[in-house]
């Protein structure tokens, strides 16, 4: 079952960029500024595998994004669940992400696992279990 109402995974995919929070295991939480997408119920960041978010994500197995409106009063919402790191069937979420980030109207050609592997590229899959801190919007 969703944890998404409508008017959520419609805010969702009307903006491009949120900040992702992962857990270091060890310290305070890091958060990085990231253009995600999300596919379902999923939200796919695409990120090398040396990054500390890739690195908490494989330690703790959680994330958490917060996605900001751009226009007033800038509704927000936080979105929450276990996380993975992803290394194979990539190359489809990566051309969508690379679509977003360059604001194209055609999804780029997808690469092949083992090209997206030679430059570390990985994407981290965050299952939205949790919504929390909704914010001058319904849903």
């Amino acid at each position: 079952m969703t944890v998404l109402a409508p008017a959520l995974r419609d805010f969702l995919d009307a903006h491009i960029v949120g900040v992702l929070v992962t857990d270091p295991r060890q310290g305070h939480t890091r958060p990085s500024v990231v253009y995600y997408v999300r596919d379902g119920d999923w939200l796919y960041i695409s990120t090398v595998t040396t990054r500390h978010k890739a690195l908490d994500v494989r330690a703790s197995g959680w994330a958490a994004l917060c996605v900001m409106g751009t226009e007033r009063p800038f509704p927000s919402a936080t979105f929450s669940g276990a996380a993975e790191i992803r290394t194979s069937d990539i190359g489809a979420a990566t051309a969508a992400l690379a679509q977003r980030f360059m604001g194209s109207e055609e999804t780029p050609e997808p690469q092949t696992d083992e090209a997206l592997a030679g430059v570390g590229r990985v994407i981290i899959a965050i299952t939205i279990e949790r919504v929390a801190a909704v914010s001058f919007m319904d849903g």
